[in-house]
């Protein structure tokens, strides 16, 4: 795939299509901090203007309109023409040994830091980002994955999103979070487990890993507290959502989990600097803003790959502010070389060794990469596996696409986005920082900063 410089437009602007775009790799990791620290409770209206874009006139691989879903991440396409803008582990700074880095193709190398940073790190607001989200933009999105480059990526990582049916659950006509659906076969085998949103939605998925699967109907199962209900003959696709009421309404859970996840291969000296000086400001600015509604948990966890000082560097959550900086502080940037990165490794220690809230308004595990993972059989079945249970626990996986994406990683990303409930984020060329990058296949989109994008979308789902 040929690359072109995507042309210069304001930072407010719009952009559309597969191009390329400019980003600094992992700089997405400062953003999100500022992020967090203009984090503040907001109404479901906050999150409405910053939704995916009608694609009919895009000139990308997506044509229309999306369905009127609800759910978390950006509102339901419009006809505006704009799209959304931008668990304790042991402590251990040992590097994690679990993965298998056999591949099955010899893989490319990349160079080491990159070139320097071109903007201030102490500023915030530099970097500009898009948004899209598939849940929502359905339709498209089962264009989309009629297309022959994304059949080939379905083939290559063996997923396939297409069959989905959306649940609704209220009590006492509100939404319920954090509700347990479950999606079971004929014999009354688990097919996928789902959470709800701050919405009261979730999505169940059927033969996502196994493109012959054909079955049509299955058992729903919904959970919430004590209360329970369940339908049977339930066809999947459908071609409405299902929708639940379960009676007396219930309390919103309070406990918010943010959980960042970030390469720290070469090019992050900039950014980790920045971080150590501006994160304890960020955190005691979401604690003053959300302290009295909700109860915030942050981790901040590092990976790079086998061979360098460490494969993953985990730290628990914690809502101790100095001890996070601490942690923050020790961090240099380093490693890498070849393209893959541990990606696989990282998100088995952040997903299942980290002590996520049991209920919680939002769990968000926001990846920060530019690089693949490696890809050999066992590791892309461990991908499906963490997709699968990050789905089950309610953990909803935000991918920022920084410099070095291709069209497989975009791919992966968006399908792990969807299959958790996550909204897919993007740098952009716009902001004149960084490197060149492919612009993601989707349609027209409105590109913010990237730090006002991240604290829409934590408010949309805290909400």
């Amino acid at each position: 795939m040929v690359n072109h410089r995507h042309a210069q437009e304001e930072k407010n602007g719009k952009g559309t299509g597969r191009g390329s775009a400019s980003r600094a790799s992992a700089a997405a990791l400062l953003a999100l901090a500022l992020a967090l620290g203009g984090c503040s409770s907001s109404s479901d209206d906050d999150g409405a203007n910053s939704g995916n874009a009608a694609a009919d006139n895009a000139g990308t691989n997506t044509s229309s309109s999306a369905d009127s879903s609800a759910g978390e991440g950006s509102s339901s396409p419009s006809d505006s023409g704009k799209n959304g803008a931008v668990g304790d582990s042991s402590g251990s700074d040992e590097p994690a040994s679990d993965g298998d880095s056999g591949d099955l193709a010899a893989e490319p190398e990349r160079g080491g830091g990159g070139r320097a940073s071109q903007y201030d790190d102490a500023k915030p607001g530099q970097l500009t980002a898009g948004e899209w989200n598939d849940a929502l933009a359905w339709k498209p999105w089962l264009r989309l994955m009629d297309g022959e480059e994304a059949r080939e990526s379905q083939s290559f990582w063996s997923m396939f999103p297409e069959r989905r049916l959306e649940v609704d659950v209220t009590a006492g006509g509100k939404p319920v979070a954090d509700a347990e659906v479950t999606l079971t076969g004929r014999d009354g085998e688990i097919v996928w487990e789902a959470r709800t949103n701050n919405k009261g939605v979730a999505y169940a998925y059927a033969g996502l890993y196994d493109e012959q699967d054909r079955q049509a109907e299955f058992g729903v199962a919904v959970e919430a507290g004590q209360r329970q209900k369940r339908y049977e003959n339930v066809p999947v696709p459908r071609g409405e959502a299902l929708k639940v009421e379960l009676g007396e309404a219930v309390q919103p859970p309070k406990a918010l989990d943010l959980l960042l996840l970030v390469d720290t291969t070469g090019s992050m000296e900039d950014e980790l600097n920045y971080l150590k000086t501006e994160l304890k400001d960020v955190v005691r600015r979401v604690d003053r803003d959300n302290g009295q509604q909700l109860d915030i948990r942050v981790s901040a966890n590092f990976y790079r790959d086998h061979g360098d000082e460490y494969v993953v560097k985990p730290y628990p959550f914690t809502d101790d502010i100095d001890k996070t900086v601490g942690q923050l502080s020790e961090q240099k940037a380093g490693g890498g070389g070849d393209f893959p990165e541990a990606v696989d490794e990282a998100l088995a220690n952040a997903i299942g060794k980290h002590e996520w809230s049991g209920n919680a308004r939002a769990r968000l595990l926001f990846l920060v990469m530019d690089a693949p993972p490696h890809r050999d059989r066992k590791i892309v079945k461990r991908l499906q596996e963490l997709t699968e249970d990050a789905a089950a626990e309610g953990i909803r996986i935000v991918p920022v696409a920084s410099s070095g994406v291709d069209a497989h990683t975009e791919y992966l990303m968006r399908f792990m986005a969807s299959a958790t409930g996550g909204t897919y984020l993007f740098l952009t060329d716009h902001s004149g920082i960084g490197n060149d990058h492919m612009e993601p296949a989707v349609g027209e989109y409105e590109v913010k900063a990237l730090n006002d994008l991240l604290v829409e979308v934590i408010n949309r789902y805290a909400s």
